[in-house]
């Protein structure tokens, strides 16, 4: 499954060049697991083990379980960098696994094959897992076969046609393929994915009141499919508005400057509430320093701002912050996010010639917009 990084993950392994991240959601799992597996699983199957057994084999599931999923990512991965797209890093969390890619795949064909290779290293997996049951006895034996069962489930529930699952990458492949439109067979496979997230939600529903095992688990698998298709929908159609438009299509050119010497109350009354910005450019003697933003002025205790200057409290600029007017606007946005700016310099030949926004992307997306 490909998606954004997440926060809170630690960095336990480097392969093929990647970062194999665990977010902290998956302890949940590794625990629940190896719990479940040691208690209930291998006393049925292997009752005469001792218990300490019991719990060495939940574990070893538990982290083989973790090598599975990430093989499976591995695979999305290596399959998207033979299509000359980078992967930044591979996150395991209580969900499963998503590799953050970076970009999109050219066309329908990288599309199906990366989104088809993460389901097949599982079927592939769950083939050698059986091999090695069939070929094992006493207590291996069992573990082999639990591994066999959860990389089949693990290969069948990602063909699932739900959006942006792999399955639903497949599906949005084959309509991009047929209608030769990207951003429509994203809104397309979203909203289909939206429809199975909430069929997902609604029989955990039932299944909680007609006592059936799992449907808790079953509504926050939907939930979190919908939410992960809705975005997927909203950013397809963010995508498809700002396709062909530049930074100097939406950037502010008419820019109100602060001087670094006056005070920050100052700066407030003359700027912030005159003109109901949220950041300004500070520029001395034609020169521009960096942008001083509602947050640095709330840093600043209110009966300081008459002595204390905006020089001693704005964000110094840095070159990572800018971007060109030729630059995709959609390049743009993605900077701020990554960098969590909500606005940054638009700048030539080393000249500040205006800023772009979040806020004025979202007002062009908003009238542009279907």
């Amino acid at each position: 499954m490909k998606g954004t990084s997440l926060k809170g993950a630690w960095k336990v392994a480097t392969v093929m060049g990647i970062p194999i991240r665990v977010h902290f959601s998956w302890l949940i799992v590794f625990g629940l697991i190896t719990w479940l597996l040691s208690s209930r699983y291998f006393p049925t199957v292997a009752p005469d083990l001792p218990i300490a057994s019991y719990w060495m084999k939940g574990a070893l599931a538990a982290v083989l379980l973790f090598v599975s999923v990430a093989f499976h990512e591995l695979a999305h991965s290596y399959v998207a960098m033979k299509y000359r797209l980078s992967i930044e890093s591979i996150t395991l969390f209580i969900f499963g696994g998503v590799a953050q890619m970076k970009g999109e795949p050219p066309h329908p064909k990288a599309e199906f094959w990366i989104a088809i290779a993460g389901p097949a290293s599982s079927f592939f997996l769950s083939g050698i897992f059986f091999i090695l049951t069939m070929n094992s006895s006493g207590g291996a034996r069992p573990l082999f076969a639990y591994l066999t069962q959860i990389n089949l489930i693990i290969g069948v529930f990602n063909l699932i046609p739900g959006f942006p699952m792999d399955g639903g990458r497949v599906l949005r492949a084959a309509i991009w393929g047929r209608k030769k439109d990207y951003f429509y067979a994203t809104q397309k496979a979203s909203s289909i994915g939206r429809g199975i997230a909430l069929f997902f939600i609604f029989f955990g529903l039932f299944s909680i009141f007609t006592g059936g095992m799992g449907g808790l688990w079953l509504m926050f698998i939907g939930w979190f499919l919908y939410t992960a298709a809705q975005a997927s929908y909203q950013q397809a159609t963010l995508q498809e508005v700002l396709s062909g438009i530049r930074v100097q299509d939406i950037m502010v050119r008419e820019m109100e400057t602060i001087d670094p010497s006056i005070p920050i109350d100052e700066a407030v009354d003359s700027y912030f509430l005159r003109y109901g910005y949220g950041g300004f450019p500070v520029i001395d003697d034609g020169k521009f320093l960096g942008i001083i933003t509602l947050k640095e002025v709330k840093d600043v205790p209110r009966e300081d701002w008459k002595k204390v200057k905006v020089s001693k409290v704005f964000v110094r600029h840095d070159k990572k912050w800018e971007i060109s007017p030729d630059a995709d606007a959609i390049k743009a946005l993605e900077l701020m996010i990554k960098e969590d700016k909500g606005r940054i310099a638009v700048t030539d030949k080393d000249r500040i010639i205006g800023l772009i926004t979040r806020n004025g992307i979202a007002r062009y997306v908003q009238i542009k917009g279907k």
